[in-house]
């Protein structure tokens, strides 16, 4: 097993430390979920522990206008709530210096850092949260000023820590800032790349279940899958598209891109014969609003050029199967990342799915994904509860960075990751 570069081997004493966080839990001024902060609380007690002064920062949903070019800046996505959480629940004093746009590329000037960091330095505060990365200019850039913002980020520190596993692109505060500060991983991308071990060093058979609004950002995944899986189950979209593609049927909804990336993934699928593991029972509706009108479809019955309206779930009784509970009871390692309705209306054939995991009582259950653990804990909120403190569970804070791993074909693949490891090279 390779090893990341721990904090806990660094000097600390005295040393101003940049952080970086996936704290991107808030959506319109509020938390959505606590788990991703209380996830990294562990990091920042030990900075304290070992001398450490934190300066704090994550990005905050996407303030960055792609036809514009302009960066939005608004109290909706502000690190404010996640300030006053941190306060509140490890009775501290922190700081979000006074940063402000100039123009529509976002910030530029970082002088107002300097005196939160001196207050700091001086006691008067326990920790500085920098404002929303994304605000500032160069975080998402793929140009020079990357360099420029994350050079100007590390002249306020002394060594940075990366502790953002769900923050797995390459921007200025993941990536481009380990050029310029001593770098290390912090105790939650630790644990969460020892996890991801587990994905692909599975005890074996291992089933993996993926579901997704579209084809072309799962793709690179579930190849992967299809290679490392001993059995995969689809949902969402990419089932019907490989319902499409296999039994050439018509459904509606299904974009040509889709579609095309299906008959893609089929010639694949095709390579791995039985790995694919079919729901037997679809729910197909008219509409995609109405719940009322749903049916349940036989896959079974599809044949060639038949029309299908919108396919919207998979029908609970696709779980009681006996086929499908032996897949599932037999599976030493189950991973998931997958909500199996295809709008918030269609929750009963995610709720049979994840029902079904929980019965597998000595199978490893991963679970990636905000939406994936969002609606499990929705839905079945007793078993939830139980699941977060049983050691046969584990739920990662990204599921885009498990399906990033997943698709680069290692855990150490990631760029933020590569990056913490390039300087143990040097």
């Amino acid at each position: 097993m390779t090893a990341l570069p721990c904090f806990l081997e660094a000097d600390l004493r005295g040393k101003m430390v940049l952080v970086r966080m996936d704290h991107n839990v808030v959506k319109n001024g509020k938390i959505k979920d606590t788990m991703r902060i209380d996830a990294t609380i562990p990091t920042l007690l030990h900075i304290y522990k070992k001398g450490g002064m934190p300066i704090l920062m994550t990005h905050i949903g996407r303030p960055y206008d792609k036809k514009t070019g302009t960066i939005n800046i608004s109290e909706g996505e502000s690190v404010a709530p996640v300030v006053k959480y941190l306060e509140e629940k490890l009775q501290l004093k922190g700081i979000i210096p006074e940063c402000i746009a100039s123009g529509p590329e976002g910030i530029t000037d970082l002088s107002p850092i300097l005196p939160a960091v001196q207050k700091l330095r001086a006691g008067e505060v326990d920790f500085v949260y920098l404002p929303n990365t994304r605000w500032f200019k160069g975080e998402e850039a793929k140009d020079e000023s990357a360099d420029i913002l994350a050079q100007s980020w590390a002249s306020f520190a002394d060594l940075y820590i990366n502790d953002a596993f769900g923050s797995w692109q390459a921007h200025a505060s993941t990536y481009n800032i380990t050029k310029f500060l001593p770098s290390y991983a912090g105790l939650l991308m630790i644990k969460e790349v020892q996890n991801l071990e587990k994905v692909f060093n599975p005890q074996r058979p291992l089933l993996s279940v993926v579901a997704g609004a579209k084809f072309d950002t799962k793709m690179g995944p579930l190849s992967a899958l299809l290679k490392l899986s001993d059995k995969l189950v689809l949902g969402g979209v990419l089932y019907n598209g490989y319902l499409a593609a296999k039994y050439r049927v018509n459904i509606k909804g299904l974009s040509p891109e889709d579609l095309q990336l299906a008959e893609q993934f089929l010639q694949e699928a095709e390579k791995f014969p039985d790995k694919i593991v079919e729901m037997p029972f679809i729910i197909e509706c008219d509409s995609m609003e109405d719940v009322s009108n749903g049916r349940i479809r036989k896959v079974t019955d599809l044949q060639a050029g038949m029309d299908l309206n919108y396919i919207l779930d998979i029908a609970p009784e696709s779980f009681s199967d006996p086929s499908i509970q032996e897949v599932f009871s037999s599976a030493a390692t189950i991973f998931v990342n997958a909500v199996m309705g295809y709008t918030v209306l269609f929750k009963e054939g995610t709720k049979a799915l994840y029902s079904l995991i929980h019965s597998c009582s000595q199978a490893q259950k991963l679970f990636g994904g905000g939406d994936t653990i969002q609606e499990f804990g929705d839905l079945l909120p007793g078993i939830f509860a139980q699941a977060k403190n049983d050691p046969h569970y584990y739920f990662f804070t990204g599921g885009g960075a498990v399906l990033d791993a997943i698709a680069q074909g290692s855990p150490y693949g990631m760029k933020p990751v590569q990056a913490l490891l390039q300087k143990i090279e040097k």
